[in-house]
């Protein structure tokens, strides 16, 4: 009966053991816990983590391991394993031995019967270890393994699938989590503790110390000597460091992002992943190693010179026109950031005056505005809702009346908010949608602020819709995979006036109004860029295109800190021109061809005008020139012929009224002209705290005998006088020479300002 009951648990065992795959099997289905991100070329770029229940690195052929460690694992696990079959009989039959007279005995588990367990839970011990069954399965099952295997391809299997501590699983996990280096360079010390954490992989340090120099005594010479407390010291340091980094490379926002992506396709159509032949996962994509590595340099070096300013992050983004491919993704600074998880490709910012060349493409879409159409760059109050909204312009200088080309061109504020109230916030919301910009709120959230980048969107959707631009007005999805399939465009601009905003941006003589003639926004081959910069300092931006790239670079914090003294020209736009220069260092950028459709026409402008005495009211406003148009809008002579004097106030309606800019003699008593009740003061980012004065002006017949107080301090004399603007809420008082308060006015001031003493003459205090 007995031998009927064994025959009967061996042949039990033996069925599952049949099944044991082959070592070509299981290198094929390993899977390290890393993804290999492979650039367009094939180069890795990066290695993440994307199996949080495991630490395993790749495949380590036999060959690669030090002998070292090799020796030390057969010494410690199966000194006879080159001479068995799979079971060590000689050791099994000593264990027996041992239980039977409760003597402690090493165990007779082989190096490949614990394969066996690795390959097939049937046979792994479990917490109460291992039952009759469960052994002579294993037992089975090694002598199997060793018929069918060479003895090195069970030595390397078992080096690679053995876990060695907490999550740690391989040699290679093992050699770069715990010592820093690959598994070749292992000395005897390293393979004396690796070798001990085999059989205790959780145990105390002391322990796995202790049990190690027992391993370096059997490695080395007779009388050698094995100073154990210097390897304890050792072991216990080594078991505590993490040097095996989740994520390293050149591109770990990317990385991710392109995972997602990865997995969101294969969500729609499953598909097998790419794999290398032992079993590595691996993702090419399309971006270019090179490049990646020079924007990441590029961005950091000038971050380092922009040291003391208060700015520390930035991100770069470079997309092929024609394909929407990213070609460069640096999300963020590395080591000079604080926040350097945060991918500030994807992170909402506000985008400030970038927002403009979409502005101005729909108003010439929608035939309001021509290139050569006169804007006034006046003062302007448009009432709201909250109040009246005053924006004003870099240089805090108004320019009269300027052409479209001149306004986008220069970046002139008031010009776009007046564009705005034509076009209206929410037509222009619906345009930025269709550009792949939507906003988390409508248009009438954000009012005519809209026109200067009040909303906040990443600059992976803005890099992409300046794209657009470049592409005709044609929008369509970025590509992180390679694909054979064609972009799907879709129109989301009218061609003709995307031509006509590119021919904008990439004029020198129309920008050097604001940014003058040697810009840094200058290129030697044809580009079109325009810059922007947010609320307070607080975002800096350059986004412009070639004809074959476009590329969009963000300089700020992303704590959301402002920045000091950082402007459009000296943030953003040098990694813009120097990523630029890099693409196009062996690559001409030719201008594009003109739609089907466009006019050519010259123009001329009628004279400036003014009070007949000034040396320049004669001259025209801007030089003669041929300029693009719509057809039907095009008009050979663009002058203002009657224009009222003084500064034009613009309801929320958009309609114009004149408006005194000079105190009257009949205007009566004293009283406060400017700024009026309940004003609401926006100063413009882009213009340094200093340029930006706010002009108090009285009207009364004894102006000096008057005097200005501000949140009840005195601030000067005179009916006319300058002041810089701190943010807050203040009350503004004209009081006699007796000290006796004439007119009270409250206004409130929205954006940056300056600390109080930087510039000579103000008795301004922050709030």
């Amino acid at each position: 009966m007995k031998p009927l009951i064994a025959s009967f648990l061996i042949a039990a065992c033996a069925m599952p053991a049949s099944a044991i795959p082959t070592y070509d099997e299981v290198r094929a289905d390993f899977r390290p816990s890393d993804t290999v991100i492979l650039s367009t070329e094939g180069e890795v770029v990066q290695r993440l983590r994307t199996d949080a229940t495991v630490r395993r690195g790749q495949w380590v052929p036999l060959a690669d391991v030090s002998p070292a460690l090799r020796m030390a694992l057969v010494l410690s696990e199966d000194k006879r394993f080159y001479e068995h079959s799979g079971v060590d009989w000689r050791a099994a039959s000593a264990a027996a031995w041992g239980n039977l007279w409760n003597q402690r005995t090493r165990g007779a588990s082989t190096i490949t019967m614990q394969l066996a367990g690795l390959l097939d839970g049937d046979w792994r011990q479990g917490p109460g270890g291992r039952s009759v069954v469960q052994k002579m399965g294993q037992t089975v099952a090694a002598q199997v393994l060793d018929r069918r295997w060479r003895k090195d391809q069970i030595l390397e299997a078992y080096l690679n699938l053995v876990p060695f501590r907490g999550e740690v699983v391989g040699i290679d996990a093992l050699s770069r989590t715990l010592f820093g280096k690959a598994a070749h360079g292992l000395q005897d010390r390293e393979a004396a503790v690796a070798a001990a954490l085999v059989r205790a992989p959780n145990a105390k340090p002391a322990l796995v110390a202790q049990r190690a120099c027992g391993v370096l005594r059997a490695m080395q010479p007779p009388k050698a000597a094995v100073d154990c407390d210097a390897l304890e010291l050792f072991t216990t340091a080594a078991v505590q460091r993490r040097a095996f980094d989740a994520t390293e490379g050149a591109a770990p926002h990317f990385a991710r992002y392109a995972l997602r992506q990865q997995a969101e396709a294969a969500a729609a159509s499953p598909a097998a992943p790419s794999a290398a032949s032992n079993g590595t996962p691996q993702l090419r994509t399309t971006l270019r190693a090179p490049l990646q590595r020079f924007a990441t340099q590029t961005l950091q070096q000038h971050l380092r010179e922009l040291r003391g300013r208060n700015v520390e992050d930035g991100a770069v983004l470079v997309l092929d026109n024609a394909t929407g491919a990213v070609l460069a993704w640096v999300g963020s600074s590395g080591q000079l950031s604080q926040a350097s998880e945060v991918d500030a490709v994807l992170a909402a910012r506000q985008p400030g005056s970038t927002l403009k060349p979409f502005l101005y493409a729909q108003a010439i879409a929608e035939q309001r505005l021509t290139a050569a159409s006169l804007v006034d760059d006046s003062s302007a109050q448009i009432t709201t809702a909250s109040g009246l909204y005053i924006p004003q312009n870099y240089d805090r200088q108004f320019k009269g009346w300027v052409s479209v080309r001149t306004a986008l061109a220069a970046s002139l504020n008031v010009p776009a908010v007046r564009t705005l109230v034509m076009v209206t916030p929410d037509a222009f919301h619906r345009q930025l949608g269709a550009l792949g910009l939507p906003l988390r709120e409508n248009g009438d959230y954000f009012g005519y602020s809209l026109a200067l980048g009040s909303a906040e969107v990443p600059l992976l959707h803005l890099t992409n819709a300046f794209r657009s631009l470049a592409n005709g007005g044609r929008f369509s999805p970025l590509v992180v995979l390679p694909t054979r399939a064609r972009p799907a465009f879709t129109p989301a601009l009218d061609a003709r006036a995307a031509f006509i905003v590119g021919d904008i941006l990439s004029d020198g003589n129309a920008r050097a109004r604001t940014f003058g003639t040697d810009s840094v926004l200058a290129t030697r081959f044809w580009s079109a860029v325009k810059t922007g910069t947010s609320k307070d300092m607080r975002d800096n931006w350059a986004v412009g295109w070639s004809e074959r790239y476009t590329v969009g670079v963000w300089v700020g914090n992303a704590s959301g800190a402002a920045m000091h003294d950082v402007s459009g020209t000296s943030g953003a736009a040098p990694v813009w021109a120097a990523v630029m220069g890099f693409l196009h260092a062996r690559e001409p950028s030719r201008p594009p061809r003109p739609p089907k459709g466009l006019v050519q026409w010259p123009v001329q402008f009628g004279p400036a005008g003014g009070d007949g005495d000034s040396a320049t009211a004669s001259l025209p406003l801007e030089a003669a020139r041929t300029e693009w148009f719509v057809p039907g809008t095009q008009q050979s002579v663009f002058a203002i012929n009657n224009v009222a004097d003084g500064a034009l106030s613009v309801s929320a309606g958009g309609q114009k009224r004149s408006k005194p800019a000079e105190p009257q003699a009949d205007l009566g008593p004293a009283r406060i002209l400017m700024p009026v009740h309940g004003t609401v003061i926006a100063l413009d980012p882009d213009i340094p705290p200093q340029s930006q004065r706010l002009r108090l002006q009285a009207a009364d017949l004894a102006a000096p005998r008057l005097a200005w107080r501000m949140d009840g301090k005195p601030l000067g004399r005179g009916a006319v006088l300058e002041w810089l603007p701190w943010p807050g809420r203040h009350t503004l008082e004209l009081v006699d020479a007796q000290g006796q308060v004439l007119d009270t006015v409250r206004f409130e001031v929205r954006g940056a300002g300056v600390a109080p003493g930087a510039v000579p003459g103000t008795a301004s205090k922050p709030r």
